[in-house]
């Protein structure tokens, strides 16, 4: 069933991320594709900390970088975790980890930090890594040559999406684990299952998708594009503005 606003949607992927780390998935990412979602990432990282909660002292939660980690220390306050940061060119992310660690939330991490994150998932090792809304394939970083390529291979691809969701205009793609990704339209009843895909769609082939579904024939043999926008535009607003208060 799609979520009807954001905060649905965040619940969703705690219930449905846990049920992956249950059963042993230690590479996982939960991808909200929502404009301007990366600026409420403080507020998300805190939620989304319940999924450790009986590590205690053994989650480490990861910001991008120093100023946004001092931030989250501030602003939380004692928390039974730590808080840290990915490191610098003077202090590696290997001087970041330690023994003790035992799980790791990294939030919202961007293409810059795309190679100390891999770094991070080679170090933890068979300990979780969750990455929550990362950005770690900005092609205009990341590249689209062989390096690029070899990176997708290497690292990108290793990780499990456990909950995606994105919401466009009169359509919702959404995965939630262990299921397929789906496609779902917007309707006067609410959201219709229209498409379940091994991969996710993206780009042509989801315009592809919503097109073979949304553009009938008309009698002269012409196609007609109907288009809807969605209320979940709305309820999302309204909700990262609550979680900016």
């Amino acid at each position: 069933m799609v979520p009807q606003s954001l905060e649905e949607a965040i619940a969703e992927a705690i219930i449905f991320t846990k049920q992956a780390l249950a059963d042993g998935r230690t590479r996982l990412q939960v991808e909200l594709v929502i404009p301007e979602i990366a600026l409420q990432a403080q507020s998300l990282g805190l939620e989304f900390t319940s999924l450790f909660q009986d590590y205690g002292a053994g989650l480490k939660v990861i910001f991008p970088d120093t100023g946004a980690a001092a931030l989250a220390r501030r602003d939380w306050g004692e928390t039974d975790f730590r808080i840290s940061d990915l490191g610098s060119r003077y202090i590696p992310v290997d001087q970041k980890i330690s023994d003790e660690d035992q799980a790791f939330l990294l939030v919202s991490p961007s293409s810059v930090e795309v190679q100390s994150v891999e770094k991070l998932c080679n170090l933890a090792g068979d300990r979780p890594v969750v990455l929550l809304i990362p950005q770690l394939e900005d092609v205009s970083i990341v590249g689209i040559g062989y390096a690029a390529r070899a990176l997708r291979e290497r690292f990108l691809k290793t990780l499990e999406t456990s909950y995606y969701f994105r919401p466009l205009e009169g359509a919702v793609v959404l995965r939630a684990y262990p299921s397929l990704w789906q496609v779902h339209l917007e309707n006067e009843n609410g959201y219709e299952l229209i498409a379940e895909v091994p991969e996710k769609p993206l780009g042509e082939a989801l315009e592809n998708l919503i097109l073979e579904k949304t553009t009938p024939i008309t009698a002269n043999g012409e196609e007609t594009v109907k288009a809807k926008k969605s209320g979940l535009f709305a309820s999302m607003n309204r909700f990262l503005k609550a979680l900016n208060q």
